[in-house]
């Protein structure tokens, strides 16, 4: 399996390359250069362990089978995922279920992805005869930036900068990475939203002169957000293992299709469950599911994509973004493939801040896509719906899906998978408040009723955190980036 550029600027690459590289050095994303039909047996598959041998085996075919199996065993594992089988199914009425992919070390689905990847790239590097120092860039909305720190905390050969949104993720999030430990790691806060943390990353990415800067010193920029192909394709896994798990359980039968509904942001997790559809999982809708930032929504809708919007912050802060990075790979491949076609689109919204796509893209889009999103109200009703007609307890995130898949889905439709993203004593206040009817306004104090009201203790994640002392508290402006991750870069070079 060969790799191309979204934008055709750059030679085939293999998936070590386009892990390592991370993105296009000269612009745009990497994508298979075709993609692999799903075998019949992926789905019989005994476990979670056996079907990503099968899928991720497909894409990354320079990965000798017995390497890659030992990376996969040592992300997979019991250590890792407090879960029998690394992600569950939790029936939710009316044939709607809830696809939990919360139960790794960080209580957030990117957790699937990272806690391969590190093992991913350290492969690469030596497939590819790389003995560079690779240094992983992340712009975060919440839980990216704690599950990638979490990844590669300590990773031999590698070092890890996040940039997260000063005040723009909770208090839990924000702990869990300003805590981190790891001789390796750093964090910043920087002062503006999701967006400009990412697009200050991509610029990065982006900057020839500090390119050849840090490789004097031996060091290569990479990322762990979804802008990685190596990051996007385990998430392809876990939408056909529920597939799988479905059957099992004699909720569907296999050819059966279903839908699957996922709160979107970056659009990174409902690209990946389109990809599993394209590879031959039977899928009739995807619901994109966007929370008041309904920037996809109205893109959806009506073919425009604009920036020029109020930016809200919510109870869904993982969610709270503009510029979804990964609908380039999805209008590419919608588009038949055909660069030109979309290079335009890109170059307006990096102009203008929007673009317009043609008719029959849309028209393709509508054949597959149904957008819609909760306010903030509609969230927090949803969370008190389920917890009153289940005894579950879902996260805000969880909510937006749940809420949007309830309120647009078809009463005759299929079974519907909704990807639960985090566990809800992530943003314990907002949950239990939605719950209970009133706030408590210590986070801490609100994961402990939590656990009461939803029977369980809390995610380890979060038990201890209040204690843990803070460790990176350096904000910066989206300007003082690039400074930042130099003298973090010399750092290491001293260290090396």
């Amino acid at each position: 399996m060969r790799y191309i550029g979204t934008h055709a600027n750059h030679p085939f690459a293999s998936a070590s390359e386009a892990v390592l590289l991370g993105m296009v050095p000269r612009g745009g994303l990497f994508v298979p250069e075709f993609i692999p039909r799903l075998e019949a047996d992926t789905l019989a598959q005994p476990n979670y362990l056996e079907t990503s041998r099968r899928i991720m085996g497909a894409y990354f075919t320079d990965f000798a089978p017995n390497v890659l199996d030992e990376c996969l065993r040592k992300a997979y594992n019991p250590e890792n995922f407090h879960t029998p089988d690394v992600v569950d199914l939790t029936p939710v009425g009316r044939r709607r279920f809830l696809l939990e992919l919360f139960h790794g070390p960080t209580a957030a689905f990117k957790d699937i992805a990272l806690q391969l990847m590190p093992h991913l790239t350290n492969t690469a590097k030596a497939l590819t005869g790389d003995r560079t120092h690779t240094l992983i860039l992340v712009a975060t909305s919440g839980d990216t930036g704690k599950a990638a720190l979490e990844g590669y905390k300590d990773a031999e050969g590698i070092s890890i900068v996040v940039f997260y949104p000063d005040g723009g993720v909770s208090e839990v999030q924000r702990l869990q990475m300003t805590t981190t430990e790891g001789r390796n790691t750093k964090v910043f806060a920087v002062r503006g939203n999701f967006d400009d943390c990412q697009t200050g990353v991509k610029a990065l990415f982006l900057d020839s002169n500090l390119r050849d800067y840090l490789g004097g010193m031996e060091i290569k920029l990479s990322t762990g957000n979804s802008i990685n192909w190596g990051r996007l394709a385990p998430q392809i896994v876990y939408y056909i293992r529920a597939y799988a798990l479905l059957a099992a359980r004699s909720e569907i039968k296999m050819g059966d299709e279903v839908d699957i509904c996922v709160p979107t942001g970056n659009f990174g997790n409902i690209l990946a469950a389109w990809y599993a559809r394209a590879m031959g999982l039977p899928v009739r809708k995807l619901f994109c599911a966007s929370n008041k930032n309904n920037i996809l929504t109205d893109f959806f809708q009506t073919g425009v994509y604009d920036t020029h919007r109020e930016f809200h912050r919510t109870s869904s802060p993982s969610m709270d973004i503009l510029i979804s990075s990964n609908l380039e790979r999805f209008l590419f491949e919608i588009a038949g493939r055909d660069a030109e076609r979309i290079k335009p689109w890109f170059l307006d919204r990096f102009r203008t801040g929007r673009f317009e796509i043609d008719a029959d893209t849309k028209k393709a889009i509508d054949a597959l896509v149904i957008p819609g999103w909760a306010d903030e109200p509609r969230v927090f009703a949803e969370i008190k719906t389920v917890y009153e007609e289940t005894g579950k307890v879902i996260d805000t995130h969880t909510a937006v899906a749940s809420a949007v898949s309830r309120d647009a889905g078809p009463k005759d439709g299929p079974a519907t998978i909704i990807a639960s993203t985090a566990s809800p004593f992530k943003f314990s206040g907002d949950v239990y408040a939605a719950i209970a009817g009133r706030a408590e306004p210590d986070e801490f104090a609100a994961i402990e009723k939590l656990s009461g009201i939803a029977k369980e203790p809390a995610h380890r994640a979060v038990r201890g955190l209040k204690e843990r002392p803070v460790l990176h508290d350096g904000v910066l402006s989206i300007s003082q980036m690039r400074e930042a991750v130099i003298g973090f870069a010399e750092g290491v070079k001293n260290k090396v």
